[in-house]
């Protein structure tokens, strides 16, 4: 049996892992840098703990999370969220014996960064949009001005938030004079591709996919982060992940997101990020445990057909903007399995309150959406980090370099 502390606990998809992995005997302990993190209250856990903020005390976070791995014996850590990277960085002062599920850090680095990302993709054959690089306010305003119709971000960002597009419902959420592109922190601007967005998850040991899931989300709040998942035939998604992983040449294990376009069949590879998403919900706790230590010989892959919903998000989505969501929500509340059902775990999602409180407490004074709050505290966004190794600081200028 494995003793796991998942961290950033208070992601939903956290709480799927947790309840999956304990509901199998696996003695689990879960952290996040606030006590109201909704998977720190699981009925499934051993234990769980407050660190300090990887991203704003990253040497105290460390010395947290050794704390934990020492009271509890750890020996596997699964990262959640951007906190990742902060391990990575910092795993030669990891306690000996345990493993992190994460991969290097300058391969983490190479997958987050979308700029050097989309020449990665490019040259494992995986199809990709033109893509413009922007380092500065006038690159930008050329880029956008370069195509009719355009979809542009930070090379570092997450959860769709600040997206710049003149198409489709967020055209306008955002002005070019919002943006400040530099050679740090630049933004990559394409021509906008018309199609439903399809998302993948997997879990990868040794260079080789061990599970892997293709999901759509039908609904979504506020045009961003899905709150029904759909899973999707992966025939091409499964090759592609593949694909990519092979040009990283280095064994990678952990796991990998991916967000690509369907345009009329034609996948396209928008970006990375080397964290679970919502598409580990749809695997069965028995398929996730197995894909975790790599035992299985062909990847579980999730049947198309499969579906899942966020019920109390849904719900709240539905009377945020009645008209146009009602019918659909009430269809889903009534027909859509919901995460939590089976796992008689509700006082878990009891604390959901308290995880908005604390994006809430994050984004105060600052002119910042809720959605990009709520992770605040534990997002990386390119910066070097206290107490890396020459090796990976020079990795992470290497990482600058390869932008296209």
């Amino acid at each position: 049996m494995m003793r796991v502390l998942v961290t950033s606990s208070r992601n939903t998809f956290a709480l799927d892992i947790i309840r999956k992995l304990g509901s199998l005997g696996h003695t689990v302990v879960a952290s996040d840098t606030f006590p109201g993190a909704t998977g720190s209250h699981s009925k499934y856990l051993a234990g769980h703990a407050v660190t300090a903020s990887p991203r704003y005390d990253t040497d105290r976070f460390i010395a947290d999370v050794n704390r934990i791995v020492a009271e509890y014996d750890i020996d596997l850590i699964i990262p959640t969220f951007e906190e990742v990277f902060y391990l990575s960085a910092r795993v030669a002062d990891l306690p000996e014996g345990v493993t992190l599920f994460g991969g290097s850090f300058s391969t983490l680095a190479r997958l987050h960064d979308k700029a050097s990302f989309q020449r990665l993709v490019k040259r494992a054959g995986v199809p990709i949009p033109e893509t413009i690089v922007a380092t500065d306010h006038d690159s930008l305003v050329a880029a956008t001005e370069k195509y009719p119709r355009y979809f542009a971000r930070a090379a570092f960002s997450r959860g769709g938030v600040g997206l710049l597009t003149n198409t489709g419902p967020l055209a306008g959420k955002m002005s070019v004079d919002d943006c400040h592109p530099t050679e740090e922190q630049p933004w990559l601007v394409q021509p906008f591709v018309d199609g439903p967005m399809v998302c993948t998850y997997s879990t990868i040991v040794d260079g080789r996919v061990t599970s892997h899931c293709t999901y759509r989300a039908p609904e979504q709040w506020a045009h961003s982060t899905g709150i029904t998942f759909l899973a999707v035939d992966s025939t091409d998604t499964l090759d592609y992940t593949q694909r990519i992983v092979d040009a990283l040449d280095t064994g990678f294990t952990g796991q990998l997101s991916f967000d690509f376009v369907d345009n009329d069949g034609e996948l396209y590879s928008i970006e990375c990020n080397p964290r679970p998403t919502n598409g580990v919900i749809l695997l069965e706790a028995e398929q996730l445990e197995q894909a975790l230590t790599g035992r299985n010989d062909e990847a579980f892959v999730v049947e198309p057909g499969v579906e899942r919903q966020i019920s109390l998000a849904v719900l709240a989505d539905a009377f945020a903007e009645p008209l146009k969501h009602l019918p659909t929500s009430l269809h889903d509340l009534l027909h859509v399995r919901d995460v939590g059902s089976g796992w008689h775990d509700s006082f878990a999602m009891m604390w959901s309150p308290a995880t908005l409180v604390h994006g809430a407490k994050l984004s105060h004074g600052q002119r910042k959406e809720l959605l990009g709050a709520l992770g605040d505290d534990i997002v990386w966004n390119g910066e070097p980090i206290a107490g890396m190794s020459a090796a990976d600081a020079a990795a992470l200028e290497d990482v600058h370099e390869q932008r296209i």
